[in-house]
């Protein structure tokens, strides 16, 4: 049964923002009131999504938005199943890592260049910094509560909160929420310093043994010091060390610094299936033809030298370019 491995993130509907997006530019979006699952990456293999129940659709929604789920290759994208459209919102490749191994079993993945790339990145910061790297982890409800302000100090800076709206929330409901799941040891906060200024943030809470790559963002200013990468390695060491979770999951969308850590990288796709109107199949053809056509460009800027250098514009300013 597809149902039984899916993990409810939000007991009740809420609106899902349909974007149209041009990389890290949200140009429009269109609110769906949808229920949201999500799979879990440790039971992804036994998941084949079929159509919803109609009668399971709660008052006031119009559909259901599926995360991370498995999905065949060449799958169309739009396609009507009886009373349900479906739509292929974005597909890419799911990163996780097997956290079951050893930390030394784990780190043999990388190659003997990778491995001193990144012990390169470490000692170059601490010959920056003119000490040892300086993290910590925070577990507690205490230790929470002190990450959170520290946190929302880098995010309030980061361009996943500029651009992408995508930082660590600062309201009342995220911190209690944030307490609840510390007083359950299931979340786990990670910071950089750079002596006493907060500069790299990693924020993951923790179902059924699986750590979930959720909020993350560094200081603009740091960014040719790769705390991003530092933070991640020396995070993976310590979750390694626990020995208490079975995944990392780097949940959706798919970038270098995912695939660089990654031991499994799985086909996978967030699926929509909205209740049929005409109104709502125009909508979700008019979505899937401006991503085809950004999808273009995007390959064209790539041939040409350009797309990396664009997005680093857009992120970090000229000065970066």
């Amino acid at each position: 049964d597809s149902q039984a491995t899916l993990v409810t993130l939000v007991a009740s509907t809420r609106p899902y923002a349909l974007k149209f997006q041009v990389a890290d530019r949200t140009l429009l979006a269109v609110n769906l009131r949808v229920e949201t699952h999500s799979v879990s990456v440790a039971h992804a293999d036994s998941v084949t999504l079929e159509p919803p129940a109609v009668d399971s659709l709660q008052h006031g929604a119009v559909g259901f938005l599926y995360r991370a789920c498995p999905l065949e290759a060449g799958s169309a994208r739009l396609l009507r199943i009886g009373p349900w459209l479906r739509y292929v919102v974005q597909s890419y490749g799911r990163c996780s890592i097997d956290l079951r191994q050893t930390f030394d079993a784990y780190r043999g993945k990388f190659s003997s260049k990778t491995r001193s790339t990144l012990l390169r990145k470490v000692r170059k910061w601490e010959e920056f910094t003119s000490e040892p790297v300086r993290w910590e982890v925070f577990r507690s409800p205490e230790e929470l509560r002190r990450f959170h302000p520290l946190a929302r100090q880098v995010s309030s800076r980061s361009y996943q909160e500029r651009l992408l709206d995508a930082g660590l929330p600062g309201d009342q409901a995220f911190i209690n929420e944030m307490s609840r799941l510390a007083s359950q040891d299931s979340v786990r906060g990670y910071i950089l310093f750079h002596g006493t200024r907060p500069v790299s943030y990693l924020y993951c809470p923790v179902i059924d043994g699986v750590v979930i790559y959720e909020h993350l963002g560094y200081d603009p200013d740091y960014l040719p010091h790769s705390v991003g990468t530092i933070l991640q390695w020396h995070a993976l060491e310590d979750l390694f060390a626990e020995r208490r979770f079975s995944h990392f999951d780097f949940t959706e969308g798919e970038t270098d610094h995912k695939r660089l850590f990654a031991t499994r990288i799985e086909p996978s796709a967030n699926v929509l299936f909205v209740r049929f109107s005409a109104l709502r199949w125009c909508l979700l053809y008019a979505h899937s033809r401006f991503d085809a056509v950004v999808a273009q460009a995007s390959s064209l800027a790539t041939r040409w030298g350009l797309k990396a250098k664009l997005r680093r514009w857009q992120r970090f300013g000229r000065s970066s370019a």
